[in-house]
């Protein structure tokens, strides 16, 4: 059974995300309790192929910048190929990490309200610093969010924004930096001088973001999990099902006082 909206509550939930994006579905378990579908296919595939990419990619990255095994018969590089493997095994799943956020890029935009952010507005700012005070055990007036909180959302448009397009712009300088006089070589000459004016600077700052995601990494699976163990919302099957279970009230748009 779908449940109504109200569209004054509606107005008030759209006010950290595009006042276009459809409204999640909601099928009502009880009289108290829904069951919101919050992650659509789509998103759920960018999260476990963006997962899978970036595991790779630092696994094959830290290779490639201080290889830790080597072949156990010393003997020609091309017997093994193990460095050669393992740059080809990253130049791949960074083509394939970039179609997947390019899919997630239009999703923002296709999806329904958990799909899509607005850092534009002035209320996600004022919530996202909400949210800070709520984590660091202050005073605060956190909403109840469904989706991800405006501060989580901030740490997406930084990371998998921003920091995705740092990586792909040096690492394909990196890749095509050999060969300057082809077309790809040309297409990402000016990287250098965004990032330093040199390749030593390039790969620099490719290794530091790089280290950034890993990082990135580590506190959203520890975030997922607490979260998940605090609201009893299903937070972790919810990146296999898509669904959420919450209280009528909340699923509404009618946020708790904390």
């Amino acid at each position: 059974m779908s449940v109504p909206t109200n569209p004054k509550i509606e107005q008030k939930q759209t006010e950290v995300i595009w006042k276009r994006s459809r409204k999640a579905k909601r099928i009502e378990l009880n009289d108290h309790m829904v069951k919101v579908y919050v992650w659509e296919l789509p998103v759920r595939i960018f999260h476990w192929i963006n997962a899978f990419s970036i595991i790779v990619l630092m696994i094959t990255g830290v290779f490639i910048g201080r290889p830790f095994v080597s072949a156990s018969i010393q003997e020609e590089a091309y017997y093994s190929f193990l460095m050669g493997w393992a740059r080809y095994i990253h130049f791949f799943v960074a083509f394939l990490f970039t179609i997947n956020l390019a899919v997630r890029w239009y999703w923002v935009y296709k999806g329904n309200e958990h799909a899509t952010s607005n850092p534009f507005r002035l209320s996600f700012w004022k919530e996202a610093f909400e949210t800070i005070k709520y984590y660091l055990f202050m005073k605060n007036n956190k909403k109840h969010y469904i989706g991800h909180n405006p501060l989580a959302q901030l740490s997406y448009w930084i990371f998998i924004g921003l920091g995705s397009i740092i990586m792909m712009l040096t690492g394909y300088y990196l890749l095509f930096e050999p060969q300057p006089e082809s077309i790809y070589g040309k297409m990402f000459m000016w990287v250098a001088h965004l990032f330093g004016g040199d390749s030593y600077s390039v790969r620099s700052w490719h290794h530091l973001v790089a280290w950034g995601f890993i990082i990135f990494t580590v506190v959203h699976v520890y975030m997922a999990f607490r979260e998940d163990y605090l609201q009893r919302n299903g937070t972790m099957s919810s990146i296999f099902t898509g669904y959420k279970i919450e209280r009528k009230k909340e699923a509404l748009g009618e946020h708790d006082e904390k």
